[in-house]
């Protein structure tokens, strides 16, 4: 082992009783973070994040599960998700997948020096169970350079931490920027464009179809099956060392990095929700070209400019129509004759666009409504 791979697996392992901080790679391995709501059905339809932050699903078949933040957990944990098949899919295309995935910005993954003679090994741990005895594949799956590399695991019906260390590879560097470069993969089913060849555990390589392990389960093959998953620690060097548990307003911060709403906290936003902290905004209010205009400031700068979501919100006067915020006439709420736009975008903050034609709404000085920002990978 070279004098950096010792020093960084030194690092990596410090106090394995819990010390050295911010070993953690993984945002939100505990699955404690969940703003999107606590349960997601029909996950499996299209790819997205659904209940706990930072938490993707890559999907492409018809199988289709329920997606849950879940009480059932290991001792030292409050929180898993559980994944549940609701729809079978047991006639498998080439193409399929169905993946739980955590993606990482490549400025995060510098100390891990790839592509270079002093590139180090990382470890992934986490703990998991299932309704029945089951084999799945962990992949690292380094996407500025097209390269992969997974490794097998066994799924019983107790809580088990599972931990595989990856060898150091010396090909491909992650760029230094905010996007996408590695992957983390659960593969819980796939067809034969990432299984048809001969898999061999822990090694880098630039093969599809040698993705997934030779003796890896579906886990869409029977609507009987559970995939509960937690703990989740991506770490530098060559052992695991005690999942490193920080307090959630920290975890809070990091996840609102990439997703911020206005709503109270586990409440999915969409049209029609009850409002909640932050959605009535009273300052910085103007009057421009039939636009009553205000100012959102984000409460932690975001990854880049968001995508931007209005909603229309209960409890804030009636109207139904989507997309339109109120405006405060000085006696009632009233709803907008357009929809509200948000433009003027970075990644601190926007302006709220409240398109009113009515004689009064320059009068105005308080509007209200909701909405989201979107910076995920």
């Amino acid at each position: 082992m070279s004098k950096a791979a010792e020093l960084a697996n030194l690092i990596g392992n410090i106090n394995a009783g819990g010390g050295g901080v911010n070993r953690n790679i993984i945002i939100n391995g505990a699955m404690n973070v969940a703003q999107r709501g606590t349960s997601s059905t029909g996950v499996g339809a299209s790819s997205g994040f659904f209940t706990c932050d930072r938490w993707r699903i890559a999907s492409s078949t018809s199988g289709r599960a329920t997606m849950t933040q879940d009480s059932s957990a290991p001792e030292g944990f409050s929180n898993s998700v559980k994944l549940a098949c609701t729809t079978a899919d047991t006639s498998i295309a080439s193409d399929e997948l169905f993946i739980f995935q955590h993606r990482i910005e490549g400025q995060n993954l510098q100390t891990l020096q790839k592509g270079t003679s002093s590139a180090v090994p990382v470890t992934v741990s986490f703990y998991v169970k299932g309704n029945a005895s089951a084999t799945y594949t962990v992949e690292l799956e380094d996407v500025d350079n097209t390269r992969y590399n997974s490794q097998e695991f066994p799924v019983t019906t107790d809580w088990v931490r599972v931990s595989r260390t990856f060898v150091a590879d010396t090909t491909g560097t992650f760029d230094d920027d905010n996007a996408n470069s590695l992957r983390l993969n659960f593969w819980l089913h796939g067809g034969s464009g990432n299984s048809g060849g001969t898999h061999t555990d822990n090694v880098w390589h630039t093969t599809n179809n040698q993705r997934i392990g030779d003796g890896a389960s579906s886990f869409l093959d029977s609507t009987a099956r559970t995939f509960f998953i937690t703990g989740v620690q991506l770490e530098v060097g060559q052992n695991p060392t005690e999942f490193e548990h920080e307090p959630f307003e920290r975890t809070l911060a990091k996840c609102k990095r990439y997703f911020e709403h206005c709503f109270d906290h586990g409440t999915f936003p969409v049209e029609g929700n009850n409002y909640g902290l932050g959605m009535t905004l009273y300052n910085g209010v103007t009057w421009i070209n039939d636009n009553i205009r205000a100012q959102i400031h984000f409460l932690v700068r975001k990854r880049s400019d968001p995508t931007m979501t209005a909603f229309n919100v209960t409890g804030l006067g009636s109207g139904t129509s989507d997309n339109r915020w109120r405006w405060w006439n000085g006696s009632a709420w009233e709803e907008t004759s357009g929809a509200t736009d948000l433009g003027e975008l970075n990644n601190t903050g926007c302006f709220i666009n409240v398109v009113e034609g009515d004689a009064s709404a320059p009068n105005a000085y308080m509007v209200g409504g909701g909405w989201s920002a979107d910076a995920e990978l």
